[in-house]
């Protein structure tokens, strides 16, 4: 299998990602996504409440609503005594139902941070209890409506097909563009490090000179203050 049908296999089956989680009343649950820079991201989530009583997960009642937060990395900064630090600047903050979509798109490559949490603490049903969230994240050309697009712009199904290859062509793109960003950042962190290792050898090469040349002088200040010289 060639490489370009590789890249494609994987950005496949990377582009959408389901799972499920429970959560408290108080508690905020949050995911790192790495997501190339222009790509359009769709989440897709419902909720289950937890029924004591039947002990199982049921429907939550639509007054139980989920409120998203997204950041991406917007740059770096240091605060004074603590190390370089990443700062992530929110790109979507909104309240939605029990069941619900979101939809951003990235300007900058890199982690970017998804979190929810409900606003539980105004119901006293689920005062103390579970809830199980159900999230499906699309990335690129997997967030894309395909049936959706065809009847819009009244495309056959060759033009679709060829639309649809043309967009996993565009995130390819991105994809390369983002591994070649990602390895020009850790370029400059190793020549970074070596530049200082370099400087830490030079200083303690340094060091040790000066300690061996104050030895030597110290030992024949001495010798002849004892006159054994």
């Amino acid at each position: 299998m060639g490489l370009p049908a590789l890249l494609l296999l994987a950005l496949c089956a990377a582009g959408a990602r389901g799972l499920y989680f429970h959560i408290g009343e108080t508690e905020k649950r949050c995911f790192i996504e790495e997501i190339p820079d222009e790509t359009m991201v769709i989440g897709n989530y419902r909720t289950q409440m937890w029924d004591k009583q039947k002990e199982v997960f049921l429907p939550s009642t639509p007054g139980l609503g989920m409120h998203v937060e997204v950041k991406d990395p917007e740059g770096k900064v240091r605060v004074e005594g603590e190390p370089l630090t990443a700062v992530l600047q929110v790109v979507l903050s909104r309240q939605y139902g029990s069941e619900g979509r979101f939809t951003f798109t990235s300007h900058t490559p890199g982690d970017h941070q998804i979190c929810l949490h409900s606003n539980s603490t105004r119901m006293t049903l689920f005062a103390g209890g579970r809830l199980r969230v159900h999230l499906d994240i699309q990335v690129g050309e997997h967030a894309n409506n395909y049936p959706e697009i065809a009847a819009k712009d009244k495309l056959t199904e060759l033009q679709l097909r060829a639309r649809q290859l043309l967009d996993q062509v565009e995130q390819i793109q991105k994809e390369q563009d983002y591994q070649r960003y990602r390895e020009e950042r850790f370029r400059l962190t190793s020549e970074s490090t070596n530049q200082r290792v370099l400087w830490w050898s030079i200083a303690q090469t340094v060091i040790l000179i000066l300690t061996g040349i104050w030895q030597m002088r110290h030992l024949k200040s001495f010798f002849e203050a004892k006159k054994l010289v």
